[in-house]
């Protein structure tokens, strides 16, 4: 009888943990959402909305005033705003919500971590019917807002969102990267900047600004401080340079294709530089923008969505002001090597859904995500930054001709840096692309920017760059982020260690198998001896 109990003690403690544990892989998900046909408007809901602000009280402003709008049109459905200033965390607490299905309703996050949350099983809901529904689709006859058709939303942004053939996300706004010059500098070197920029022109005016006074301060400055080109987000300046040059990156299917001779070609370019120390990057160095606005750099490269903090009359400033230095602010898209086919990234943030157990919270979620695409709230965002409205209907609508209109009007809403960055997007949402979104896309984004920052830190410490340098390199990058020959990640590599209550969990069934067996081996042994 006591062997019985014990036996069925230890089962029921592994019978209750593997559920728990199960979650994490996703066996215990939630039905596959299917849309009600109808929304009761008197069932109440609670949803919450993760978002990211870049410390821009005004972006806080637009959340907000979209909550109180949104529940004035369906007090039924209360919205709870939870506020990030960085994608990363959002992704780390997103994938630690999966396994306790505690996730947001509603995110704002990049296709390439939605990539990830929906290899759990229903974690993500596809939105193709969610879209098309004529009652409550884009542009659907039952909506109590203005909401855009499927027709108003931009191809190039909405693609970005498709993911193994399926629309998972939103576009929310849109960015690029742009080149925020020191036209005074660089005139005084003797340079006119052209409109369409190359690398090599960049390269030669950075280098040129290298010459020094006899007393070690820099001739274009006067300082003893000068990085003349900083490159922000080094991920999207090794992508860029590949997708120029037609070296390769990755494919759809998830086969990796950055480890080539292009790849080695553009390294050894940002060695040569950095060696010379007309190069840097923002993990190496710091904010462009701060370098910039001091004097202390010619060519900084950031996103459009931030333009506010470039310039002297920047909006938004990082430095004090007795550090500012007087200069007159160009503004131009990111270098070229072709600048006849010119060709820059699309980024900036989406939407998602996670699933529910329940179908009417589910709706209740896409009714607010879609309400976030209605022009109020798409032309009151992109006027706190450099981001661009997602939808034909904002950008051609009187508003937002008239917000574009009016550039330089002010050094705040109207700031002409911001304006022109936003423009060089609008002008050139043709000449723009996205790269492939796979389970572990975000992990290859992160090795090309890594590689940029392992070589800039290899000059840096007088390391050989050549073959054997490279070899070792994309070794290593293979290996730290976990890219096979297909690139795909198993669910787990990609998500990262599992969380505490996991491993607590993993520990309890090892320690409750150990234990049965040396019970059972206990009792044959005790058999045993009793035999004889």
């Amino acid at each position: 009888m006591m062997k019985k109990k014990s036996i069925s003690i230890l089962l029921v403690i592994v019978m209750l943990a593997l559920p728990l544990l199960g979650g994490w892989h996703g066996s215990a998900a939630d039905p596959m959402f299917e849309i009600p046909e109808s929304f009761d408007p008197n069932a109440q809901y609670e949803i919450t909305f993760w978002a990211k602000n870049d410390t821009n009280i005004r972006q806080t402003k637009v959340y907000r005033k979209a909550i109180e709008d949104f529940q004035a049109l369906y007090p039924n459905i209360k919205v709870n705003l939870t506020l990030y200033t960085d994608y990363g965390k959002i992704y780390e607490d997103v994938i630690k919500n999966i396994p306790t299905k505690t996730t947001p309703n509603v995110c704002i996050t990049y296709p390439d971590h939605i990539a990830t949350y929906k290899t759990g099983i229903n974690v993500v809901v596809p939105l193709e019917k969610l879209m098309a529904d004529s009652k409550y689709g884009l542009g659907g006859s039952s909506l109590k807002f203005d909401s855009p058709t499927i027709e108003e939303m931009i191809p190039k942004f909405l693609n970005e969102g498709v993911i193994d053939g399926v629309q998972y996300a939103l576009p929310y706004m849109r960015s690029t990267e742009a080149c925020y010059i020191n036209k005074t500098y660089v005139e005084k070197l003797g340079y006119t900047i052209p409109e369409a920029l190359t690398w090599d022109f960049v390269w030669e005016v950075s280098e040129a600004a290298m010459a020094k006074n006899e007393d070690g301060t820099f001739k274009v400055n006067g300082q003893k401080v000068l990085i003349p080109f900083i490159y922000k987000s080094t991920d999207n300046m090794m992508i860029q340079m590949l997708n120029q040059s037609g070296g390769g990156y990755s494919k759809a299917d998830g086969t990796i294709e950055i480890f080539n001779e292009t790849t080695k070609a553009h390294l050894n370019t940002i060695a040569k530089h950095v060696g010379t120390g007309a190069f840097s990057t923002f993990n190496v160095s710091g904010y462009p923008a701060n370098y910039l606005n001091a004097g202390q750099c010619i060519f900084a490269i950031d996103s459009t969505a931030g333009a506010t903090w470039m310039g002297c009359e920047a909006p938004l400033l990082d430095i004090s002001e007795d550090k500012l230095v007087e200069f007159e602010t160009a503004v131009r898209m990111i270098p070229q090597f072709n600048t006849e086919s010119p060709s820059m990234i699309s980024q900036g943030p989406s939407m998602c859904i996670f699933n529910k157990a329940d179908n009417g919270e589910v709706m209740a979620s896409w009714l607010f995500m879609q309400f976030l695409l209605t022009n109020d709230v798409q032309i009151g965002y992109a006027k706190t930054e450099g981001y661009v409205p997602v939808t034909t209907k904002a950008i051609n609508s009187d508003e937002y001709k008239d917000y574009i209109s009016r550039s330089g009007e002010d050094n705040d809403t109207y700031y002409d840096v911001k304006i022109k960055a936003s423009k060089i997007l609008t002008d050139n949402i043709d000449n723009t692309f996205v790269t492939p979104v796979f389970n572990g896309s975000a992990s290859l984004r992160n090795a090309a920017g890594r590689m940029i920052v392992n070589v800039n830190k290899s000059v840096r410490r007088k390391e050989t760059i050549d073959d054997a340098y490279y070899k070792t390199l994309f070794e290593e990058m293979t290996s730290l982020y976990k890219l096979n020959s297909s690139g795909k990640l198993s669910y787990d590599a990609d998500l990262g260690p599992l969380p505490t209550t996991s491993i607590v969990l993993l520990s309890s069934i090892a320690v409750a198998w150990v234990a049965m067996g040396a019970y059972v081996v206990a009792q044959k042994v005790k058999k045993r001896k009793n035999n004889h």
